[in-house]
């Protein structure tokens, strides 16, 4: 049986960078989603020091994705959501909107699984949508450092992309061939030092970023 698929991508996007793009291409390729749904976080509570406002990152994003195979959606809740961001908060308002049959596929890198514990309610996550976790080559769940109910969690639940296209929520997809390593936090520096970041930024956010002298100190 199929159903309506939708592929979600949230992150500050400060700005959006080419491990953004890798992972939503290869999940995008790998799930056919009906559309890649982004989700710019407003004030998310790990990063309390997030200064570029969200016109720009929106900006940004627009700018990445322009004419992106699979239909994009720029979500914004979680920018005029008053207080801190939270994943369960987004995932729990799409679910309202787009009704409880439809598949949600949330994409996270390794560093994210790491830290999954710390997530506000993150065992509820698995109820409203499936995880697709993008990590090094060679991982296993039994070698990471894992908390120990989050790797249980992740381990019963493992399952194929066709698993994860036909049903709602609560599987998980692991991609071990995908180790983007490049950081938001890289690229800011990079470009304040007047560095290389030709292979970090896709071109049309390198030309927003320099026609708006976003991340400039001097």
């Amino acid at each position: 049986m199929s159903v309506r698929s939708v592929l979600l991508l949230g992150g500050s996007f400060d700005p959006v960078h080419s491990g953004h793009i890798g992972l939503a291409r290869y999940f995008c390729a790998l799930l056919h989603p009906d559309e890649l749904r982004l989700i710019p976080s407003g004030r998310p509570w790990q990063k309390p020091d997030m200064v570029t406002p969200a016109v720009h990152r929106v900006a940004m994003l627009h700018a990445a994705f322009d004419g992106w195979p699979t239909p994009i959606c720029i979500d914004e809740q979680e920018i005029r959501r008053e207080g801190p961001s939270y994943m369960i908060d987004a995932l729990r308002s799409l679910r309202n909107e787009l009704g409880r049959d439809v598949s949600l596929a949330l994409i996270m890198g390794a560093d994210q699984l790491i830290n999954l514990h710390t997530w506000r309610d993150w065992a509820a996550l698995f109820g409203e949508a499936h995880l697709c976790i993008a990590t090094r080559p060679g991982f296993t769940v039994e070698d990471a450092a894992l908390d120990k109910a989050v790797a249980s969690q992740i381990t019963r639940r493992l399952a194929s992309a066709d698993q994860l296209r036909r049903t709602p929520s609560g599987l998980v997809f692991i991609a071990t061939q995908l180790a983007l390593a490049v950081s938001s936090t890289q690229i800011r520096e990079a470009i304040a030092d007047s560095g290389d970041t030709a292979d970090l930024l896709p071109a049309a956010v390198l030309d927003y970023i320099q026609q708006h002298h976003l991340y400039q100190t001097h």
